[in-house]
């Protein structure tokens, strides 16, 4: 039999990350994959294509609302949506493409196929099975549904459907107001679809800052998508004309319907555990459908997991730092996450990222904090290029000056609330970030300017 030090089972960004820091550790290394293409969810019908289109939809945007203010000139570009799907696969196909090319570079060996555990030690791919002394779950998560609606991928899809849709649906419901929901509506927005949000809670993006919610539904709604909030989707019928939603309204049990040509439900995801046979393991599981684990480690021995299919945020970068403390865990060394700095960023525009404490969770502890803030109307650069819509603010500790959490919409805020993670995993003071001379002009002057606005104030405000 074949024989590892560690097999992983999943090669997304968990999996392959974990991979490539194992073998970089000196562990003779494995995993199992079933799709043609690495990368798993993020890299194939997640995260990459989905900015591709977000990145297609928005230069579409500049051109029909801002290229003529700058005095470029001609007839506004037209929608080649098959061209915009190959642009999209050959973003795909270059980064999977790579993992590839880090696995032969590394010596990680890819098995293909679907993997069992038949018992500890061993993964069974078709017909062999894999000794090993490690296995390591990274099979991700899925989409989940609602009760009583059906999937068919065509009008109405996942986030997998919405990427590849034939043709741009004239209408669309989108159910769940999260990141994948607001992402994917801004998308078909931009392209001149009739976007329609329906969300059970009263606020977008459950779990974010409280003014952060408020603002991005503000700006959305202004961009033309629409919300139905407080509302609860009861069924999904197919008509001649498309699809009609029916939900009924938390606040007075009014029934109400729109119709849509494409409807897609955006309710979250769960763990993909299936297949695997954990339940003849003994593997321990949460309530919520998750592998339990203590430090990565579930109850039986030699079996671990990271990324969706464990507890924690979603996210692909979460993931690749679970993957690579276990590798570091596994070659004996001390791995290490640390989940208080743990950005989450959405990628509408403006974007909008976040990571630490909200308000609302600080007034819960009933911690002491003050509100740093800035506005990117008073950002030269941002002007300059329309989008000074949006503001920084950073919350610290009122007594310590210490940063506690922050909240960016604005231009490049993914790339920006990155300043104040490494200030937060140093535990910096947000006069820290004050006096740090930042570079003119640009979009982090912003950030500057929101942690001297917890001090004696910001100077262009």
């Amino acid at each position: 039999m074949p024989s590892y030090d560690v097999i992983i089972i999943g090669a997304g960004p968990g999996g392959y990350v974990c991979a490539i820091r194992c073998a970089q550790l000196g562990l003779k290394t494995a995993v199992v994959e079933g799709r043609e293409t690495l990368g798993g969810t993020c890299l194939n019908v997640g995260c990459i294509p989905s900015k591709a289109l977000l990145h297609a939809t928005h230069s579409l945007h500049e051109a029909e609302h801002n290229f003529a203010a700058m005095g470029l000139k001609g007839a506004a570009p037209e929608v080649d949506w098959a061209q915009m799907q190959a642009y999209k696969q050959d973003v795909i196909d270059g980064n999977t493409k790579g993992i590839e090319f880090l696995f032969k570079k590394n010596k990680v060996d890819w098995i293909k196929g679907w993997a069992s555990i038949p018992a500890a030690g061993q993964v069974k791919v078709g017909e062999t099975t894999h000794e090993t002394k490690t296995i390591v779950i990274a099979t991700g998560s899925e989409p989940s549904a609602l009760p009583g609606i059906e999937i068919d991928e065509k009008t109405v899809v996942t986030s997998t459907g919405a990427l590849s849709l034939p043709s741009v649906p004239k209408s669309m419901v989108v159910i769940g107001a999260g990141v994948i929901g607001l992402e994917l509506g801004s998308v078909y927005k931009r392209l001149g679809a009739d976007v329609t949000v329906i969300e059970y809670l009263d606020a977008v993006s459950p779990g974010m800052d409280g003014e952060v919610q408020k603002t991005v539904q503000r700006m959305l709604k202004k961009q033309g998508m629409k919300f139905v909030m407080g509302a609860a989707v009861q069924t999904v019928q197919t008509t001649k004309t498309g699809n009609k939603v029916s939900y009924k309204l938390r606040k007075n049990d009014k029934e109400e319907a729109v119709e849509a040509e494409v409807v897609l439900v955006a309710t979250g995801r769960r763990p993909y555990t299936s297949g695997l046979g954990l339940e003849a393991l003994g593997v321990e599981m949460t309530g919520r459908g998750q592998i339990a684990t203590s430090h990565y480690a579930t109850n039986v021995t030699g079996l671990y997991a990271i990324g969706d299919a464990i507890e924690g945020p979603m996210l692909a970068h979460k993931a690749e730092d679970e993957g690579v403390a276990l590798a570091e865990i596994l070659a004996g060394q001390k791995g290490h996450v640390n989940y208080g700095v743990i950005p989450g960023v959405i990628y509408t525009h403006p974007e909008v990222a976040s990571v630490g404490a909200t308000e609302e969770q600080l007034k819960e502890e009933g911690r002491a904090y003050k509100v740093g803030k800035f506005s990117f109307m008073g950002n030269g650069r941002a002007k300059a290029v329309f989008a000074g819509d949006g503001f920084v603010k950073i919350l610290a500790d009122a007594s310590t000056d210490r940063i506690l959490g922050a909240h960016i919409i604005g231009p490049a805020a993914g790339d920006l609330i990155h300043e104040i993670c490494v200030g937060m995993e140093f535990g910096a003071a947000a006069e820290d970030i004050a006096r740090t001379c930042h570079g003119h002009p640009t979009f982090s002057e912003a950030v500057r300017e929101a942690a001297m606005a917890c001090g004696d104030g910001p100077i262009h405000s």
